[in-house]
């Protein structure tokens, strides 16, 4: 039944739209209403990460973005409504949902790489309405129902999360191994976490940042190495994740990997970065992939490890902001201040 809630809605539903680059408002309008195959989610909590802040400082690549939009694409919530054809036992469950609208019936969705959907690019948050608001509509499919009494805090992180389930499914971590993590913002804490649970021989971080180091060596990490001491362990390591996407860290995990090693890189970088040698490449038979978002069997790994307390998103974040102060959460993201984390909102 067309708009069935859980609870009775609020009359009034506020977000944040960027109109273009550099310009945003909050707005206060009616509860929206899921139509046929979709439902409303009442937002949790929503995470800001650096491509929210390309987003908002215009600098994220063209056909990626499209204005007016509400950001926020990292969000968990309980569904409040489902339209015409969804299953009414959803109403009540905490969720999150993969971003990418994926169609489901090109040749890549075919194959289960659901994030290299070749209908076009559409992802909740950056072409579709997006997380910053009090409440979501979001088509039914793409929805992974949560237990029941679950941390909704924690939970807004599983989108990073489901990046780095696709990362490791990529570099299929095996026991024993020596696995290096470069990188230590939240897709490289959370990359720590859960290798930390494939039994590595050595679980290395490299991060020029001294606090966050420590904080890999609370997640896991048996060494924390800054960029300099990383030069000396070159070829050492099986497998490599490269989180960063600093100008230099894809090709500076090339260097780490042992001949006939791993490198999965799921940083985001920037035209203009260090190119991978290709003579190292060749003779030392790397095997190197690259993560783009993250495929719904990704995703449904992250809730199962989240549900099952093998990940806990949770010590990672450091500030919470309601929506009417998202101007002092954007700023905090990128910053670069110690002590900065995950910064949330929450309606």
């Amino acid at each position: 039944m067309s708009g069935r809630p859980a609870h009775g809605p609020a009359r009034r539903s506020r977000a944040i739209v960027v109109d273009a680059p550099g310009e945003h408002r909050l707005v206060e309008r009616e509860v929206p209403e899921p139509g046929p195959g979709e439902v409303r989610v009442r937002v949790a909590a929503a995470g800001i990460c650096l491509s929210d802040r390309e987003l908002y400082d215009g600098h994220r690549a063209p056909g990626y973005v499209r204005y007016p939009v509400v950001p926020g694409h990292e969000w968990s919530g309980t569904v409040e409504a489902v339209g015409a054809g969804v299953d009414p036992a959803l109403a009540g469950r905490p969720c999150v949902a993969e971003g990418f609208r994926s169609c489901g019936t090109c040749e890549r969705c075919r194959y289960g790489d659901t994030s290299l959907c070749t209908a076009g690019y559409a992802e909740t948050g950056f072409t579709e309405p997006g997380a910053f608001a009090d409440h979501l509509v979001i088509p039914a499919r793409l929805l992974h129902p949560l237990p029941h009494g679950v941390d909704l805090r924690a939970a807004a992180l599983l989108e990073p999360a489901a990046v780095v389930a696709a990362a490791v499914r990529a570099g299929r971590p095996r026991p024993g191994e020596r696995i290096a993590v470069v990188g230590a913002g939240t897709l490289g804490l959370l990359a720590v976490q859960w290798l930390a649970a494939s039994s590595p021989a050595e679980l290395a971080v490299v991060d020029p940042r001294t606090e966050r180091a420590a904080q890999a060596l609370a997640f896991g990490a048996g060494r924390a190495l800054s960029p300099a001491e990383a030069d000396d362990v070159s070829g050492r390591y099986d497998l490599v994740v490269e989180t960063a996407g600093a100008p230099t860290t894809a090709a500076s995990s090339c260097l780490l990997a042992r001949r006939g090693g791993r490198v999965v890189l799921t940083g985001m970088f920037a035209a203009g970065a260090t190119g991978i040698d290709p003579v190292r490449l060749s003779v030392s038979q790397l095997e190197l992939r690259s993560v783009f978002g993250a495929s719904s069997a990704a995703w449904a790994d992250a809730v199962r490890a989240f549900s099952a307390g093998l990940l806990d998103p949770a010590p990672l974040v450091t500030h919470t902001f309601p929506l009417e102060r998202f101007d002092g959460a954007l700023a905090l993201v990128g910053g670069g201040a110690p002590g900065t984390g995950k910064v949330l909102l929450r309606p």
